[in-house]
């Protein structure tokens, strides 16, 4: 039989991306809280139960072909938003 693995006892990481209502930029970082700020909307985040794990997907997302990739996956999201 296989072993579970219960997330709730675990760590959590949030992967996320906001939207500057004023600028129209995406702002990436990650956090273990996900509260957002104004003039910032969420617009995407992952869950990750690893630190470095979530590290890694921040700077992916930072990164030029992240950002692109970014844009594609969220084309209806933002067409919506803008």
């Amino acid at each position: 039989m296989t072993e579970t693995y219960d997330v709730s006892k675990t760590s959590r990481y949030y992967v996320y991306v906001l939207l500057s209502s004023k600028d129209h930029k995406f702002y990436c970082g990650f956090t273990n809280n996900l509260k957002c700020r104004r003039p910032l909307k969420l617009i995407f985040y992952e869950y990750f139960i690893n630190k470095s794990d979530a590290k890694a997907r921040k700077v992916f997302l930072k990164s030029g072909f992240g950002r692109r990739e970014l844009r594609k996956a969220l084309n209806k999201t933002l067409s919506t938003i803008l």
